[in-house]
């Protein structure tokens, strides 16, 4: 009995035996981390043969890149990380994961390095800090190679050199084990090839194996879109265009809605990529500054002071080496022009409607002309306003029939003058 259940389950666990493969195509994160902890937890659900990363990124967060190398080395399955497809990079914190498979391949035309250590803003770190630094990630990466049986000389280049190798030069360093076109001839390449796994040297047993994509999930996609400069950039002009328009027209709904929620995704979006907190304050002057030229008008001073305000806020929003990438100046350029072009039209229309005459109530009665009903004088008398009868009075004799002008509404009276041959207003008949 007990034979035959160990059948059962052996049978059971083949049937699941499968290859894992995931793909990353965006810098390294804590999404990352989730993604790359999901795709392990499911190959070692279904007692994988193996699991491949294809990988192509410019880099990211040391942190993120740690807790990834963690949990390479922790799983019992062999990790293959693979750069893909041609024009692919495994570049910064990229390349340290590479660097830490089990197996380390990547695809023609493509390329690996430049893993010197910035800042979480994307800067330069101070000297005597980026010493510290560097020797860590030195000795980091020198422990891994060498653990892995790969070039430690070269990597640790990689971090004090920020050296760049092609697919061809690092299976010439040994810093990768394979060069394969795509996912077959990778999988083809490694049937049979022995690794040594915590402690344990495993043959890897990959040709017919059934080969299952994990896909992101929709909270994965939606974070890493998130984690984009330019949707930041975006979500936070969205927010503040949004706010304007709901104060600018009270009880509207939608567009303080839309900028609210905007804006709450564009700050939480700003601080999973460590954006500069200054360049959102800039930004936030700026739109302020168009607001309050509309409301004072003068002569354009506010106006300019907003262009530069949001000018200068979107350039130094992201850092342009930042891991995450940087927002470009095709994007900022025509947002500034347009957001400038935007509010100018908005004020000019707003001056323009306050020049206007009122069209209702009493104020847009003032001016207007009406006819004498009766005789008017400085008791009484009644004028014919827009089929309307009104009391009237004047300081001067009107007779009846005559055209008035209306000068002042005084309740359900009004103060009327003779209206002159220049009086070329519309008539209230």
């Amino acid at each position: 009995m007990v034979k035959i259940l160990t059948a059962l389950l052996m049978i059971f666990n083949f049937s699941y035996a499968t290859i894992i493969v995931g793909k990353w195509n965006d810098p390294i994160t804590p999404t990352t981390v989730d993604y790359v902890n999901r795709i392990v937890n499911t190959a070692e659900e279904k007692s994988a043969k193996a699991i491949i990363l294809q990988l192509d990124t410019p880099g990211g967060l040391e942190t993120s890149m740690r807790e990834i190398i963690k949990e390479i080395q922790r799983t019992d399955i062999p990790f293959i990380v693979y750069v893909y497809p041609k024009g692919a990079r495994a570049a910064s914190a990229g390349a340290i994961i590479t660097i830490s498979a089990d197996v380390a391949a990547m695809a023609p035309a493509t390329n690996i390095g430049s893993a010197s250590p910035v800042s979480m803003e994307g800067k330069d770190i101070e000297e005597t800090m980026k010493k510290k630094v560097m020797n860590d990630m030195v000795a980091f990466v020198k422990s891994i190679a060498k653990e892995k049986g790969r070039n430690e000389e070269v990597a640790e280049k990689m971090i004090t050199e920020s050296i760049n190798l092609t697919s061809e030069e690092a299976l010439k360093n040994k810093v990768i084990d394979v060069l394969a076109e795509d996912l077959n001839d990778l999988i083809s390449k490694l049937d049979g090839k022995k690794v040594i796994k915590n402690n344990k040297e495993i043959t890897l047993n990959l040709k017919n194996q059934p080969i299952e994509f994990v896909e992101l999930n929709f909270k994965e996609k939606l974070l890493t879109i998130l984690s984009n400069p330019t949707v930041a950039y975006f979500l936070l002009m969205i927010g503040f265009y949004g706010i304007f328009f709901e104060l600018y027209n009270p009880g509207s709904i939608i567009p303080g809605t839309v900028g609210a929620i905007s804006l709450a995704l564009a700050l939480y979006s700003l601080n999973i990529i460590s954006a500069n907190w200054l360049g959102v304050i800039l930004i936030g002057l700026g739109v302020l500054f168009f607001i309050l030229e509309m409301i004072t008008p003068l002569f354009g001073g506010l106006a300019i002071a907003g262009v530069i305000s949001l000018a200068l806020g979107s350039i130094i929003l992201i850092p342009s080496d930042s891991a995450y990438g940087d927002i470009s100046l095709q994007v900022i350029i025509p947002t500034v022009i347009f957001s400038a072009v935007f509010f100018f039209l908005v004020a000019y229309k707003g001056a323009k409607i306050q020049r206007e005459k009122p069209k209702t109530g009493s104020e847009a009665m003032i001016g207007d002309k009406a006819v004498a009903y009766t005789d008017i004088n400085k008791e009484c008398g009644k004028v014919m306003y827009h089929g309307e009868l009104w009391f009237a009075y004047s300081d001067e004799e009107i007779k009846k029939d005559e055209t008035v002008i209306i000068e002042k509404v005084e309740g359900l009276k009004l103060k009327v003058r003779k209206a002159k041959p220049n009086d070329e207003l519309s008539c209230g008949i």
